[in-house]
C-alpha cells in the first residue's frame, strides 16, 4: 500500500472536480490518476466495484468513493470549513445534490427526458438556482458569506455545467449575481489548478502528484 493518498480521478467529472478543489486548498498531497472513462483500469474496478471518480485510497487501506466524503477528509480540520457553518453547508450541498442535480441531467440531456420541452427543462433548472442559490448571493458574496468555503467548491462545478449548455443564454438571461459569482469561482487560482491536465493513468506508470510540487 503506497504512504500516499492514491485519487482516481477524471479531469471534466464535477465530482472529480470538486474533490480536487478541496484537496488543493489543503495542500494535501495524493497520488493523482487520471482515468478514461470508457475504458477504466481494472485497479479502479478493484478498489470501488461501481467504477465511479472520484475514488479516494487512503494509506491505511480505506476507501472513500463519495466526492462529498473525500472533500470532508480534506477539510476536517481546515478553516474553509468551520464547525459553526457545517450544518447549514451540509444541508445546501445536499439539496444541490438531490434537487438540482436531476434537473441538470434533463436540462443536458432532454432527448432522455421526453415528458417535458428543453425549454421547460431549462426553466426548471434556473427556478431552483433563482430559488436557493440568487437568494444567497443577493445577502452575501458567496453562498454562506463573504468568504468561498466547501459549499460554494461543492456547487460550482454543477453549475458551470449548467451555463455550458447554452453559454449565449447564460450570459443575456441569467441573474447577474449567479454570473458574477460563477466567474469568481472560475477565476480563483484553485480552479486553473484543480483543472490542470494529467495523462492518462496506466498500471506502471511513475507517480504523478496532486497538487503538483516545484
Amino acid at each position: 500500500m503506497s504512504h500516499t493518498p492514491i485519487l482516481y480521478s477524471f479531469r471534466r467529472c464535477p465530482y472529480a472536480m470538486r474533490a480536487r478543489w478541496a484537496i488543493w486548498h489543503t495542500q494535501l498531497r495524493v497520488e493523482i490518476r487520471e482515468v478514461v472513462l470508457r475504458d477504466k483500469p481494472t485497479e479502479l474496478w478493484a478498489v470501488s466495484p461501481k467504477g465511479t471518480v472520484p475514488v479516494l485510497c487512503l494509506p491505511d487501506g480505506q476507501v472513500i468513493t463519495e466526492s462529498l466524503e473525500i472533500m470532508l477528509w480534506a477539510l476536517s480540520q481546515d478553516a474553509w470549513h468551520p464547525s459553526h457553518l457545517a450544518a447549514q453547508q451540509m444541508a445546501l450541498i445536499l439539496q444541490h445534490d438531490t434537487e438540482f442535480k436531476p434537473l441538470l441531467d434533463a436540462y443536458k440531456y432532454p432527448e432522455r427526458h421526453l415528458a417535458l420541452s428543453p425549454q421547460q427543462h431549462q426553466d426548471n433548472a434556473m427556478y431552483w438556482l433563482e430559488a436557493n442559490i440568487c437568494n444567497r448571493l443577493a445577502a452575501h458574496t458567496y453562498l454562506i458569506d463573504a468568504e468561498f468555503r466547501l459549499s460554494d467548491a461543492a456547487i460550482a462545478p454543477f453549475i458551470r455545467q449548467f451555463a455550458a449548455v447554452a453559454p449565449d443564454w447564460f450570459l443575456q438571461h441569467a441573474n447577474p449575481l449567479l454570473q458574477q459569482w460563477l466567474t469568481r469561482v472560475l477565476q480563483d487560482d484553485f480552479f486553473a489548478a484543480g483543472m490542470q491536465k494529467y495523462p492518462r493513468w496506466q498500471a506502471g506508470d511513475a507517480p504523478r502528484y496532486f497538487p503538483a510540487k516545484g
